[in-house]
């Protein structure tokens, strides 16, 4: 097996793109330069290693492609490249003119270690503007034959090829040249559907203004559309000027996201390594049906040509960075616009379902915390949004136990600085009063009793309020206690008529509230309440702090950090990752304080070791899959908001109440070191 520290071992591939410096019509001077770069590729970890189209003669030869000497050279350029690399590891794709019949083809040689696994030609040749392919080359459709033979091997030739490593799951590759792309119908997508995950794009591509745009765009929509890693390598330095120019551009993108992109327009060669996660693309196809309904009815079989990949047996770190904080974006531009929307999809569906109802009141509970605070900006948004007074929410602080001044004074500031309806109510003595029914001695016996009584107390205070006054009771639990089940059932902060935070998770919540300061949603003194919020411990406030020490009752050194845990949910309910995979991304996003971007407005920076994320991790496990499930099957209406997820039964998650965790905590113990 894998060392744990790879990041083969955890469905990834290193792949390299390449743009070496070109020696135009000079195939034996490429064919060195392209095994100086496949060797350094693959002394870096690289499983898979693309070159540019035509890369072993140029694509700028023109009529020099129908001269005998140039295509000797080139396959003889083939064969050298094929016993140079031969102790090599990586898959390797370059580009070369071949003849075949009466025509020559622009095509894909795909090697690995020495051995020509297949040839696959262009299927679409530009003819418009700069482009006069047709000149010189044939398109696919025009071969004569499904074999050639070539480098002293005979190997399938083809459009339908797909390239599989066979100790590598889901490492999977197709290849497609320049103009396929920008076909109406990409062979990329054909090949997609016949199982590969990693799509490769061998270009030469001469640059106009504004062009790299135009290819960014279309591999970004190609990965997305075909649930899959997208691969570009354009032409660059040594191409002919005559009439064009080439800026060598690299670009990877793996369903959406951008892996890397190379500078352009440089002096010397240049090579963009990046990781994909291949399992992750494999998981997904899973998930999302439309993709298997389109391979149900995808064009003719593929031929799927297998190769034995040998990843590196030492470790190898993941280069790739993993964000910290998945529900919440690096970058300040995106942050804004995220949270812009989530603000905005909490309050349109408030806003919905008080106009449903017919209601105009809101009945909140206020604690002085973060979940209650977002609850309650947005539903004074959202009174403002109907044009009602925002005196029409009733906030109702209860203090209990081992309810703090400081909590309860941010909460009635928060309250008079956004004007509603301020109420507070002493829940201690109806606790008393039922404590000393149920036979419980009280303090200081701090049982989950003690504590589900004052909850519970304060949830059935607000209902019977909301029947009183007319109001709809708004729920304030947010996503990562659903997760962990850190709420109280039923008659507790687990029920609402509407939650408005359902799917929000904590770490989101705390961008939300730092948002709406950073964009002066509310007034100075609302700011200055929900600065005061946000710098406050994050306690259920249900039991008295120590008599000794005085600390408060922490609801994260119960249930671990909630930094760790949101990513620890992200990536089993996104992905559907197993354990090992988990405690990998997590210690290649914290492991190092150092490592990456940190969202704007983080003050506290941690980093966690490998035996602490794998302690949480555990807890996170056994209280997710095993102990909480029963109160996600019965929670109340709440927006969906990011495509992180839901826990409602009636959208992203549907899960058994009593099922077990062990196949995930048995996993966890065996394979993480």
């Amino acid at each position: 097996m894998l060392p744990f520290h790879s990041l083969y071992r955890h469905g990834f591939v290193r792949a390299a793109l390449c743009a070496p410096v070109l020696a135009l019509a000079h195939p034996r001077a490429n064919a060195e330069a392209t095994i100086a770069m496949a060797r350094e590729a693959a002394g870096d970890g690289a499983g898979l290693v693309l070159f540019p189209e035509m890369g072993l003669c140029g694509y700028s030869t023109e009529d020099l492609l129908l001269q005998a000497a140039m295509l000797d050279a080139v396959e003889a350029a083939v064969a050298r490249v094929a016993e140079a690399t031969a102790d090599l590891r990586p898959l390797i794709m370059l580009g070369a003119p071949l003849r075949l019949g009466h025509s020559v083809f622009n095509c894909a040689v795909v090697l690995h270690r020495g051995r020509v696994l297949g040839v696959v030609p262009k299927s679409f040749l530009p003819n418009y503007r700069e482009f006069y392919e047709k000149r010189q080359i044939a398109p696919a459709a025009a071969a004569p034959a499904r074999e050639i033979r070539l480098a002293g091997h005979t190997a399938p030739f083809g459009t339908d090829l797909i390239f599989a490593a066979s100790d590598v799951a889901d490492f999977i590759a197709h290849v497609e040249i320049c103009e396929d792309l920008w076909a109406p119908v990409p062979p990329s997508i054909a090949g997609a559907l016949a199982g590969a995950t990693v799509l490769c794009n061998m270009s030469g591509s001469p640059i106009t203004v504004a062009k790299g745009e135009d290819r960014r765009v279309l591999c970004d929509a190609q990965s997305r559309r075909a649930i899959a890693a997208y691969l570009y390598t354009a032409a660059g330095q040594g191409e002919s000027t005559t009439d064009l120019a080439w800026d060598g551009h690299l670009q990877a993108f793996e369903y959406g996201e951008e892996l890397g992109q190379s500078s352009r327009f440089a002096d010397g060669p240049q090579m963009l390594s990046v990781d994909i996660d291949v399992e992750r693309l494999a998981q997904e196809r899973r998930r999302v049906g439309t993709f298997r309904d389109g391979a149900m009815a995808a064009p003719a079989a593929f031929r799927t040509v297998e190769f034995t990949l040998d990843p590196p047996a030492e470790e190898l770190p993941l280069r790739r960075l993993i964000p910290r904080f998945p529900y919440v974006p690096d970058a300040p531009a995106r942050l804004d616009q995220d949270c812009f929307e989530t603000w905005n999809i909490q309050v349109a569906g408030l806003l919905t379902r008080l106009r449903a109802t017919g209601l105009q009141k809101l009945v909140i509970g206020v604690s002085g915390g973060l979940d209650s605070t977002q609850a309650l900006i947005v539903a004074a948004r959202t009174m403002d949004r109907l044009g009602l007074p925002r005196h029409n929410i009733i906030g109702v602080t209860m203090p209990g136990f081992a309810t703090s001044e400081g909590t309860k004074s941010s909460a009635w500031a928060l309250m008079r600085g956004l004007g509603v309806d301020a109420r507070e109510v002493d829940i201690r003595p109806l606790c008393t009063q039922m404590l000393s029914d149920l036979g419980h001695p009280g303090p200081p016996v701090y049982d989950v009793t003690f504590e589900n009584v004052q909850a519970g107390l304060r949830t059935d205070y607000l209902f019977r309020l909301a029947n009183h006054s007319g109001g709809l009771v708004v729920g304030t639990g947010d996503l990562s206690e659903a997760a962990l089940g850190w709420c109280t059932y039923g008659v507790g902060d687990h029920m609402s008529h509407y939650n408005v935070n359902a799917s929000l998770p904590k770490t989101l919540i705390q961008h939300m509230i730092s948002w709406a300061i950073a964009t002066a949603q509310y007034d100075a003194a609302v700011g200055a309440a929900l600065e005061k919020i946000l710098a406050t411990e994050i306690s259920p406030e249900l039991v008295p702090p120590d008599a000794v020490t005085g600390a408060v009752q922490s609801t994260q050194a119960v249930i671990g950090p909630y930094e760790l845990q949101d990513f620890h949910l992200f990536y089993t309910l996104r992905w559907g990752f197993r354990p090992s995979k988990v405690a990998f991304l997590a210690l290649s996003a914290w492991g190092e304080r150092e490592r990456g971007e940190w969202p704007p407005g983080v003050t506290e920076q941690n980093a966690y070791a490998l035996p602490e994320i794998k302690k949480w991790l555990a807890v996170f496990l056994r209280r997710f899959f095993a102990t909480s499930q029963f109160k996600r099957s019965a929670v109340p209406n709440g927006p969906k908001i990011s495509s992180g997820g839901s826990l409602s039964p009636r959208g992203d998650w549907r899960a058994p109440s009593d099922s077990l965790a062990d196949a995930w905590l048995e996993e966890l113990a065996k394979a993480v070191p």
